[in-house]
């Protein structure tokens, strides 16, 4: 699983830059995100579940978990 890439990938789809999504992180959460801490968080793969639940409801996705 490369979450770097997959966030990108619904970035992409959905239009939006690491600037406005680092400004909707900052409103969301009221902790100040930049575009260096974001794709830093995303390089180093430090980034939380909890910020990846929210980047993606953010973008107006969801994940879900099944059992196989």
């Amino acid at each position: 699983m490369d979450i770097r890439n997959d966030i990108k990938y619904y970035m992409a789809r959905e239009a939006v830059t690491f600037k406005q999504l680092a400004a909707m992180m900052s409103e969301k959460t009221g902790k100040k995100y930049t575009i260096n801490t974001l794709s830093g968080k995303l390089i180093r793969e430090s980034i939380t579940l909890k910020e990846t639940l929210q980047i993606l409801e953010l973008l107006g996705y969801n994940i879900k978990i099944e059992k196989n």
